[in-house]
């Protein structure tokens, strides 16, 4: 699993990747109480805003972590949106990308470079 400066995370299963919010980012939104996933067929491209999480806080953009097709959308989300609060970097994933550019997530940061990222926050 590798991670953004925006809380993103990314687990990359061949050339699928599968995107979703931090736990770090959950909790910092508090109850999410709607969550737009992106519709399956949109090309979306690396730093691009492709799905909206809301919560009792806040909504925020959600950016995708590199290039490509949304192959899967994860439904789930609009009828359970407390799924991201419950299991944020499991069950509560947002979309699966067909990868364009695999080295795009190159430049990423492991679990251990994201929590020392954390502590600079």
């Amino acid at each position: 699993m590798k991670f953004t400066k925006d809380h993103e995370w990314v687990s990359l299963d061949g050339d699928i990747a599968t995107v979703g919010i931090s736990k770090h980012a959950a909790d910092a939104l508090g109850d999410v109480v709607f969550v737009e996933v992106p519709e399956v067929g949109k090309t979306v491209s690396k730093g691009d805003s492709f799905a909206v999480v809301e919560s009792v806080k806040a909504a925020s953009d959600v950016y995708a972590p590199v290039s490509g097709e949304v192959v899967e959308a994860n439904d789930v989300l609009s009828g359970a949106p407390e799924t991201v609060n419950a299991a944020p970097e499991a069950d509560g994933w947002f979309a699966k990308i067909k990868v364009s550019d695999t080295a795009q997530l190159d430049g990423l940061m492991d679990q251990a470079a994201y929590d020392d990222f954390l502590k600079t926050l």
